[in-house]
Order: structure tokens, then sequence, then C-alpha cells
């Protein structure tokens, strides 16, 4: 299975009651950078079997926006699993339930995705602990074979943008005309 990890998009500050930070949707930024990252990734070729993505408003606008620019027409999972109270267990359970699909795009929030991204990568007993960084926007693709999983790269914002800023530039030369 190719898992691919996403942090949602920039969604503002946070706010202090937890309720209306439940609803707090992407900002322009935010919003910006889903497409860039959808262009950039129709760019690799890659599609999505199944989009699973947290509850809260700013990882469904994310995974949508990724999802609709990429041409994924299936509806997107909501799961708890991926909400930021969840644990690692919630996360191992998720994966067993979605091991059918060759494409999983996760979507959700830090520190969790970091904390399950990092399980994945160690081996059983280790006592080992790497540390992978997520900024808002990062995409970590993971191939889940047996044993730990590998690590095939990971998508920080400053790269999609300069990937995107690269790929839709003209080919023609600019010449001034007076």
């Amino acid at each position: 299975m190719n898992l691919f990890i996403l942090r949602h998009a920039s969604a503002g500050e946070r706010r202090i009651n937890p309720l209306l930070d439940h609803k707090r949707p992407l900002d322009k930024e935010g919003k910006r950078h889903c497409l860039q990252l959808a262009m950039v990734l129709n760019a690799m070729k890659l599609h999505f079997d199944l989009i699973v993505s947290s509850p809260l408003k700013r990882s469904l606008q994310t995974a949508s926006l990724v999802g609709t620019e990429m041409g994924y027409e299936s509806q997107i999972l909501m799961s708890n699993a991926l909400a930021p109270e969840a644990g690692v267990r919630d996360f191992q359970r998720l994966l067993s339930e979605c091991r059918g699909y060759e494409n999983l795009l996760l979507v959700g929030h830090n520190p969790n995705l970091t904390e399950f991204l990092s399980s994945l990568l160690v081996a059983p007993n280790s006592s080992s602990n790497p540390q992978v960084r997520l900024r808002k926007g990062s995409m970590a693709r993971v191939a889940l074979i047996r044993g730990p999983a590998t690590l095939q790269w990971l998508l920080d914002p400053r790269i999609v943008r300069s990937l995107y800023t690269t790929s839709t530039k003209s080919s023609r030369r600019k010449i001034s005309r007076k």
C-alpha cells in the first residue's frame, strides 16, 4: 500500500474555544496551497483510491480541494482516528480497515500525524524514535510492505510552491517591447 499522509493546510490562528476551533476553515493561503499541491501531484501522475479525513473543517477542506483538483470522484470518508485527540491504536485500526486500497490519502493534524508517521517507520520492539517534521500542508509518502514502513518522500510547502512555480512558468522567453 502507498500511504500518503497530509497535514491540513494553513487555517489561521487557533481558537481558544474548542467548538469554534473545530469549525475553523482554511485561510486564503491554505486554499492556494491545496490547489498548488494538487497540481504538483497531478504532474507526478498520482491518484488516490480512497481519501480519509479528520472530521474537523480545515482537514475536510484540505482533502476536498486536493481531491477535487486531482479528479477524485468518490466520497471522502471522515474518521475520528485522524482527529487531534486520536491515538496510535486508532490510527493502526484505520490502516487495517483500509488495507485493500493501493493509494490511500489520510488528512489530519499535528502532533498526532507526526506520531503516527514515526510509529510506522520504527521496527517493532525498537528503542529508536524517528523524528519527522510535518509543517502545515506537508505531505509524506510511505510504502507499507511487511515490516517497518519506508518513507519514500516528504513534500514541504516550500518545495510544493517551488515545484508549482517552475512548472507553470511559460517556456517562451520574455522580451521587452517598447
